[in-house]
């Protein structure tokens, strides 16, 4: 009589942060659709990681990273999104254009980097929020372990726009992309993710949109919610 033949053993069954280096992890963790099938399609899990850091590597802030998350933060329902150190002031009528609530956002402002790391570290930690996105141009490698950390404690999406620059240097991301501007959108190169490498970039298409961040941003009859670092409200800062 002939035995069963044992079903093999994958390396997500064994535990969920293993993956073979040959194929994109398919691992349990919580990810939100990306919005472009394309990109989708090479992202771990299909999407955005939730509870985790995501660096987006620019070679100027502004080019089109909020117009990237637009889908992603459109699909996180009602929970607020912190905007941390936005290059300019957000402006409301292109969020609005976005389809993004000015009720739903929180403009956080952090004179210095201190702050800002102790206010991303606060709204990861309480889990009030539906995103963060947070503009820095310096953080050293401990600063990153601990935020990312901190996100692992929810499911917020948790993106870090930072300087092309730093693309060598090692971090705790567990995705990382380069966004450089194209004609009609932008030219993405994962940097990191788990699973194989790509040498090919994704060329993302973006809808042409009234500028999102601007010295000279005007706001609606209903701005959104402005706080600095350390006076965040309890529900934030608990």
């Amino acid at each position: 009589m002939l035995a069963a033949p044992i079903a093999p053993i994958r390396a997500e069954d064994i535990h969920p942060s293993l993956w073979r280096a040959s194929q994109l992890a398919r691992g349990r963790a919580r990810v939100v659709e990306t919005g472009y099938p394309v990109l989708s399609g090479e992202l771990p899990g299909g999407g955005w990681p939730l509870g985790a850091l995501v660096d987006l590597l620019v070679q100027q802030a502004g080019i089109g990273e909020m117009r990237l998350l637009q889908p992603a933060l459109s699909a996180l329902g009602e929970r607020p999104i912190a905007l941390l150190q936005p290059p300019q002031v957000p402006n409301g009528l292109g969020f609005g254009y976005l389809g993004l609530s000015l009720d739903r956002l929180l403009h956080v402002k952090a004179p210095k980097t201190a702050d800002a790391l102790w206010s991303a570290e606060q709204i990861l930690r309480s889990g009030s929020c539906g995103a963060l996105i947070f503009w820095a141009s310096h953080a050293q490698s401990s600063s990153l372990r601990r935020l990312h950390l901190a996100a692992q404690s929810g499911e917020t999406l948790f993106v870090m726009v930072r300087p092309l620059t730093v693309a060598q240097d090692a971090s705790p991301a567990l995705l990382r992309l380069a966004l450089r501007p194209s004609a009609g959108g932008l030219m993405v190169d994962i940097v990191k993710r788990r699973g194989p490498a790509r040498t090919e970039p994704l060329s993302i298409p973006l809808q042409p949109t009234p500028v999102l961040l601007s010295r000279h941003a005007r706001l609606s009859r209903r701005p959104f919610t402005e706080t600095a670092a350390r006076s965040l409200p309890a529900e934030v800062a608990a």
